[in-house]
């Protein structure tokens, strides 16, 4: 049990909405980051230094290993219905996604999450910053309910 929860203290959430590179690396540092897993599914951003090629060099420089696994990334055409909490579009964008967990890409995604966990502190990366309007959300509730299992 005591490693069950290590592991899931060793996973968190980050959104970088309305901070800029300095700003989330700040975020990470603060939390003893170890690794980022940017599970957007495009690894792009309008901001500086937040796509993938200038966010890992950057995050390299502070000895944080970076990874994206597109196959915790949600389709363009399911994230609309995050937007809100209840209702209709949010209920089907939410199990929409939930579908993909199951696919055997993403399961391997959510095995290697687990697997750098076990070695540290793992943020898992993506656009929004409130994490009950992002597939964040059900990621990080996935790799619980297989840590509860295990």
């Amino acid at each position: 049990m005591g490693d069950l929860v290590i592991m899931e203290a060793n996973v968190i959430g980050v959104g970088y909405e309305g901070i800029d590179s300095d700003g989330l690396l700040s975020k990470l540092r603060l939390r003893g980051v170890r690794t980022v897993v940017d599970i957007r599914l495009n690894p792009i951003s309008r901001k500086r230094g937040l796509s993938k090629t200038a966010l890992r060099a950057r995050l390299a420089e502070d000895n944080i290993g970076y990874e994206h696994l597109s196959a915790l990334g949600n389709p363009r055409d399911n994230r609309e219905g995050f937007a809100d909490l209840e209702g209709g579009a949010a209920r089907d964008a939410r199990e929409k996604f939930g579908e993909l967990l199951n696919t055997e890409a993403a399961r391997e995604a959510l095995s290697r999450v687990m697997e750098l966990a076990a070695a540290g502190t793992v943020a898992l990366l993506c656009f929004e910053q409130d994490e009950t309007r992002c597939h964040r959300e059900i990621v990080l509730t996935a790799l619980r309910a297989r840590l509860i299992a295990a």
